[in-house]
C-alpha cells in the first residue's frame, strides 16, 4: 500500500517537473538584420545545447532561471537569463578585437597571431573620419612608420606614401597598392589627379600595410617600398537585404596665402626706391590678387549607397554607387566623381567551390584651374586693376611692350586672365575587375586562380583664349592654343596557385603556397598641340608601350603548437625592363616568431594577454618607374626644324637615345626585430620593431664618359642606401563600459636615411629665381634630397647680410667648394595619435600628427623678396614681405642658394575632428546617425611658409590646403 502511495506521488509530481521545463525558440541575427547559421547556444554550466539553422531560427529545452549563452566566431557572446519567455530574439555584434585577428597578406590571409612580419591593419572601424577623397587619406597618422603627406589642397589630388622612408633615388617610392589582390600601376593615366580616385573610400573594408621585406618578399620586384593591401567590402548571406546611404555637405575655407606687401607697402618702396619712370608706372588701384584667385569658401557634396544581403538565395553580394563633386579654393578648379561596385561571392557544390567577382568602375570629371596663377598672384603688382579697357587682351590688364603691343618678355600674365582665359579638362574612365575562383582538391589543399583586369583611358584637352596675354607675336594677338591628348593602360593578370593547409597531432600546423603569376601592362599615349603645329614642329606625339613581369612564388608556414612559428617565402621574377641575362631576380625571405603567452610558465600570469617576439630577414627588388626597355637603343624623331635637307626637299631624321645594356635590379635586403603586446585583459596593445633596410644597386641617372654612348646621361646601377628606424605603437583602451568607451591610439617612428655609397655626387631640387639652380644633393654619407647651400652671415641684430657667405674652407675665395649640407626634407621623428570616445549614442573623434626635423626651402620668399625685382624689366612686380627683414638689393645664385632660406617645418596638426549623434531605431532596424567634422582643424609650427608639410622640401607654387568642414547623415536600413 505503502507502495501505491509512493508511485502515485511520483505520478503527481512528473508533470510539475515536465512544466518547470519550457522549450524557447527565437532567431539570431546581425546587426545588419541577417540570419546568422551556426550560432551556438549552450545553457551554462552544462553540456547542453544547440545551434541555428540557415536561416537564423533555434529552438531549446531551458528551466527557469537558467542562462543561455550564444557564441559566434567574430562577434561577442552574450548571456541571457530565461525567466518564462517564450522568445528570445538575440542580435550580435561584431568582435573588432576578434575580426582584426585575420589580416590579408600575399596571396593569402592569416590570423594576427600567426604572423612573423612587421604586418598592422586598419580596418574601417579605424578609418579617419571626415571629407575623405582617396583611400590613402583613411590611414593617415594611422601606422607607425608610415608617412602620407598630400600632393596640394585640390580636390581629389593624391598623396604620397612612404614606408620606412625612401628607398631608391629616382625610382618609385610609392608602395604598391593591391586591390582586390590585383597590383595596380601607381602612375594613372594622364588627367588623373590620383590613381586610387577609382576606389570610393566608403567601399573600403580594411588596408594591410606590409611594412619588412619577410612580409613584402612574397610580392617580389614591385615591394621594395612596402605593400598596402586594399580591401573592399563584401556580400554576406543574410536573410534580408541592407541599405546604407550617406550624404556628407561640405564647405572649404582659404586659411593661410602668401605674405606679400600689400598695395600702400608696395607704393612707398617704389616712390622711395623707383626712379621717375618706375613711379610713374604705378597704378591707382589696391588689388590683392590672391583674395582674386582664391574663393573664401568652396561647397561640394557627397551621396553614397550600399546594398548588401543574399540575391536568389544563394548569391552573397553587395552593390554601391557613389557621387563627390567638390570646388577647389582655386577658382575654377572642381573634382566630380561617380563610381560603382559589385560583389559577388558564390558557393557551389557543398561549398568546396567558391567564388569571388569584384567589378569597380569610375568616371572622373576634372575642372583644373591654371596653377601659374598662384605664383603670378604672389608677385603682380598690387597697385594695378584687374581689368584695363585700353588692354587688347579680352580688357585684361598686361604690361604691354609699345614697339610690339605684345606683353613684355619675362612679364607675370594678369592672375585673373590665367583663370579665366584657360579651360582644361579631363575626363577619366576606369574599370578593375577580378574573377577569383577558390576549390577545395581535398580537405587540405585548395587551388586558386585569380583572373583580373584593369583598365583606364583618359581624354584632356587644354584651350587657352587668342585674348591670353602673351609675348609670342608682334601685334600680341594670336589664334590661341589647343593641346589635346587620349591616354589607355590596360593590366592584365593571372594568378594560380595551391594552398595546403593542415594540422598534425594538434601541435604540428603547416601551411604552404605555390604559384604562378602573369601580369602585362599596356599604354597607348597621345597628343597633339597646336602651338607647335604653327611653329611648324611635329604637333602628334604618339607613344606605345608595354611590359611584362613573370613570376613563381612560394611560402610556407610552421607553428608548433602555436608557440614557434617559422615562414619562409622565395619569388623569382623576370621584368621585361631588364635585359635578358640580368632579367630575373630572386628574392627570399625567413621569419620567426614566439607566442611566449602560449608557454606554460605563462598560464599563472594575467598581465599579458599577448607577447610575441618577432624576428626577420628578406630581400625585395625595384624596377617600378625605370622606363621600358632602356638596355635597347630606341630612336627619337628630330623636330621639324631640324629636319635634313636635301635638294629641295626635308626629311625626317631619327637620333638614338643614350642605353644601357648592363642594367639589373635594385635590390633591398632588410632585417626586422619586434615585439607584439597585449595586457591587462587587452586593456593595453601594440608592438615595437626595430629594422635596418639595405639597398644596393640603386639605379641612378648619371654621367657617363664621353663618345662612349648616345648621350652624356643614363640610367646606371651606381650606389647604395641604408635606412635604420625604431617604431613604437600603443592602444588603449581607457574605459569601457555599458554607456561610456573610450580609446586611445598612439604611434611614433624614428628614421635615419643614409645614402652609403655614391661614387658620382648628383644635384636635384631645381628652384625658380634663376636659370639651372638646385638647391639639393645626393651625396655619400648623407641623407638623400639634402639641402646643399652657402653658410649666411648675420650682423649684429641677427639680420643676414647680403652678399657675404662663410669662407667653410678658409681659402680666400668663395665658391662651391664652400657650400655645405644642412639638413633635409624628411622628418626624423613621426608621431600619430587618435582618440575616439563615446557616450550613450554621443561619438567623439580625434586625429593628430607631429613631425620633427622636416626642413623646409621657402623658395616663395628667396625668389621674390629683393628690391630689384620691383621695378626691373620694364615693369612692376610686388615683393614678399621677408625684405622687410632682409633688405636684399639684388638676387644672386648664392643668394638663393643661402641657408638663410631654410627653415625648420617641424608640425603638428590636428587632422580631423568629428563628432557623431546615433539615433535609436526609429522604424524596425533602421538606424540613423548624424555628424560634423572639421579637416585640418589647427597647425602649429615655426615656418614662414603657408604650410611646413611640403611634398619634396621646396615650397614654390603651392595650392594651399584648405580647412574643411562637413555635415553627414548615415542612413541604415
Amino acid at each position: 500500500m505503502q507502495t501505491i502511495k509512493q508511485l502515485g506521488f511520483l505520478l503527481m509530481f512528473l508533470p510539475m517537473c515536465l512544466f518547470a521545463q519550457d522549450s524557447v525558440e527565437g532567431t539570431i541575427t546581425g546587426e545588419d538584420g541577417g540570419a546568422i547559421p551556426g550560432v551556438n547556444i549552450i545553457i551554462k554550466n552544462t553540456n547542453k545545447g544547440t545551434t541555428t539553422d540557415f536561416d537564423g531560427n533555434y529552438a531549446i529545452v531551458v528551466e527557469q532561471n537558467q542562462v543561455l549563452v550564444f557564441t559566434y566566431l567574430g562577434f561577442k557572446s552574450q548571456e541571457i537569463t530565461y525567466t518564462g519567455q517564450s522568445e528570445i530574439d538575440v542580435i550580435m555584434k561584431e568582435d573588432a578585437s576578434i575580426l582584426e585577428e585575420v589580416l590579408v597578406i600575399g596571396y593569402g590571409t592569416a590570423k594576427k597571431e600567426d604572423l612573423t612580419g612587421a604586418v598592422d591593419m586598419v580596418s574601417s572601424e579605424d578609418f579617419n573620419k571626415g571629407p575623405i577623397n582617396s583611400a590613402q587619406e583613411l590611414i593617415t597618422g594611422k601606422v607607425a612608420g608610415v608617412n602620407v603627406t598630400s600632393a596640394s589642397g585640390a580636390p581629389g589630388d593624391g598623396q604620397t606614401i612612404t614606408i620606412r622612408g625612401l628607398g631608391s633615388l629616382s625610382l618609385e617610392n610609392q608602395p604598391l597598392y593591391v586591390i582586390d589582390g590585383i597590383p595596380i600601376d601607381n602612375g594613372g593615366v594622364g588627367g588623373s589627379r590620383n590613381p586610387l580616385n577609382i576606389i570610393n573610400p566608403n567601399d573600403i573594408e580594411s588596408m594591410t600595410v606590409l611594412k619588412d621585406a619577410s612580409a613584402t618578399a612574397i610580392y617580389g620586384s614591385r615591394a621594395a617600398n612596402g605593400v598596402i593591401q586594399i580591401t573592399t567590402k563584401k556580400g554576406k548571406d543574410t536573410k534580408e537585404f541592407r541599405y546604407d546611404v550617406s550624404l556628407k555637405r561640405t564647405v572649404r575655407s582659404k586659411l593661410e596665402t602668401v605674405d606679400v606687401m600689400t598695395a600702400s607697402e608696395f607704393r612707398n618702396l617704389v616712390n622711395n626706391v623707383g626712379t621717375p619712370d618706375q613711379i610713374g608706372r604705378l597704378g591707382d588701384a589696391s588689388t590683392d590678387w590672391q583674395e582674386q584667385i582664391y574663393k573664401e569658401q568652396a561647397t561640394g557634396e557627397e551621396f553614397n549607397m550600399s546594398a548588401l544581403g543574399n540575391a536568389f538565395g544563394f548569391m552573397p553580394m553587395r552593390a554601391s554607387i557613389g557621387y563627390t563633386n567638390q570646388d577647389g579654393i582655386l577658382r575654377g578648379d572642381n573634382f566630380k566623381r561617380f563610381t560603382g561596385g559589385l560583389n559577388l561571392t558564390p558557393r557551389f557544390f557543398d561549398d568546396q567551390l567558391k567564388v569571388t567577382l569584384n567589378v569597380r568602375g569610375s568616371y572622373v570629371e576634372n575642372i583644373f584651374a591654371n596653377r601659374d596663377a598662384i605664383g603670378s598672384a604672389v608677385n603682380f603688382d598690387p597697385t594695378q586693376p584687374i581689368y584695363d579697357s585700353n588692354s587688347p587682351f579680352g580688357g585684361y590688364f598686361a604690361w604691354i611692350d609699345p614697339q610690339t603691343g605684345a606683353q613684355r618678355s619675362l612679364a607675370d600674365t594678369n592672375p585673373v586672365a590665367l583663370l579665366n582665359l584657360v579651360d582644361d579638362h579631363s575626363e577619366v574612365r576606369r574599370v578593375i575587375t577580378n574573377l577569383q575562383a577558390d576549390y577545395d582538391l581535398t580537405e587540405h589543399v585548395k587551388a586558386t586562380v585569380n583572373v583580373g583586369y584593369d583598365e583606364s583611358n583618359s581624354h584632356g584637352r587644354t584651350i587657352t583664349s587668342d585674348q591670353m596675354p602673351t609675348d609670342d607675336q608682334v601685334g600680341g594677338l594670336r589664334n590661341g592654343a589647343r593641346t589635346t591628348f587620349q591616354q589607355t593602360q590596360k593590366n592584365q593578370l593571372f594568378d594560380a596557385y595551391l594552398t595546403y593547409d593542415n594540422t598534425f597531432e594538434d601541435v604540428h600546423s603547416l601551411t604552404a603556397v605555390a604559384g604562378y603569376s602573369y601580369q602585362k601592362f599596356e599604354y597607348d599615349n597621345y597628343s597633339f598641340d597646336s602651338e607647335k603645329e604653327e611653329q611648324g614642329n611635329t604637333a602628334e606625339f604618339i607613344d606605345r608601350s608595354r611590359n611584362v613581369l613573370l613570376s613563381y612564388f612560394g611560402r610556407a608556414n610552421y607553428s608548433y603548437d602555436s608557440r614557434y612559428l617559422l615562414t619562409a617565402s622565395l619569388r623569382a621574377d623576370a621584368s621585361s625592363k631588364l635585359n635578358p641575362d640580368d632579367r630575373w631576380g630572386y628574392f627570399p625571405s625567413f621569419s620567426a616568431a614566439w607566442n611566449i603567452h602560449n608557454e606554460s610558465f605563462m598560464d599563472e600570469s594575467d598581465f599579458f594577454n599577448v607577447l610575441k617576439l618577432r624576428s626577420g630577414y628578406g630581400q625585395v627588388g625595384n624596377v617600378n618607374g625605370l622606363g621600358d626597355y632602356n638596355f635597347l637603343t630606341r630612336y627619337t624623331s628630330s623636330q621639324s626644324t631640324a629636319n635634313y635637307q636635301i635638294g629641295n626637299s626635308f626629311y625626317q631624321t631619327y637620333r638614338p637615345e643614350p642605353y644601357n645594356e648592363d642594367l639589373k635590379w635594385e635590390v633591398g635586403s632588410t632585417i626586422n626585430v619586434g615585439l607584439d603586446y597585449s595586457i591587462l585583459d587587452e586593456k593595453v596593445s601594440g608592438s615595437i620593431n626595430a629594422y635596418i633596410k639595405k639597398t644596393e644597386d640603386l639605379i641612378a641617372f648619371t654621367l657617363v664618359d664621353p663618345f662612349t654612348n648616345f648621350g652624356n646621361k643614363i640610367d646606371k646601377n651606381i650606389g647604395d642606401m641604408e635606412n635604420k628606424g625604431i617604431e613604437f605603437a600603443i592602444n588603449y583602451k581607457a574605459i569601457d563600459t555599458d554607456d561610456w568607451s573610450w580609446n586611445l591610439g598612439y604611434n611614433v617612428s624614428f628614421n635615419d636615411n643614409k645614402i652609403t655609397n655614391l661614387p658620382d655626387e648628383q644635384n636635384v631640387g631645381g628652384i625658380s629665381g634663376g636659370t639651372g639652380n638646385n638647391i639639393q644633393l645626393h651625396r655619400e654619407g648623407e641623407t638623400p634630397y639634402s639641402y646643399y647651400v652657402y653658410e649666411q652671415v648675420y650682423d649684429s641684430n641677427g639680420s643676414p647680410i647680403e652678399g657675404v657667405y662663410v669662407d667653410r674652407n678658409n681659402d680666400g675665395v668663395i665658391n662651391d667648394d664652400d657650400r655645405y649640407i644642412k639638413e633635409n626634407p624628411y622628418a626624423d621623428v613621426l608621431m600619430g595619435f587618435n582618440t575616439n570616445l563615446s557616450y550613450k549614442n554621443w561619438d567623439l573623434s580625434v586625429q593628430s600628427r607631429v613631425s620633427l626635423g622636416n626642413y623646409a626651402y621657402n623658395n616663395v620668399a628667396s625668389a621674390n623678396s629683393y628690391e630689384r625685382k620691383a621695378t626691373e624689366n620694364q615693369m612692376l612686380s610686388n615683393l614678399h614681405s621677408n625684405y622687410f627683414n632682409t633688405g636684399f638689393k639684388n638676387i644672386t645664385q648664392r643668394g638663393l642658394l643661402s641657408d638663410y632660406h631654410i627653415q625648420d617645418a617641424s608640425f603638428f596638426r590636428i587632422d580631423n575632428v568629428t563628432l557623431g549623434y546615433n539615433f535609436n531605431s526609429v522604424s524596425g532596424n533602421t538606424q540613423f546617425r548624424v555628424y560634423g567634422s572639421v579637416q585640418n582643424l589647427l597647425t602649429v609650427t615655426d615656418y614662414d611658409g603657408i604650410d611646413p608639410e611640403i611634398s619634396g622640401g621646396i615650397d614654390n607654387n603651392f595650392y594651399p590646403r584648405p580647412r574643411t568642414f562637413v555635415l553627414g547623415l548615415n542612413v541604415d536600413l
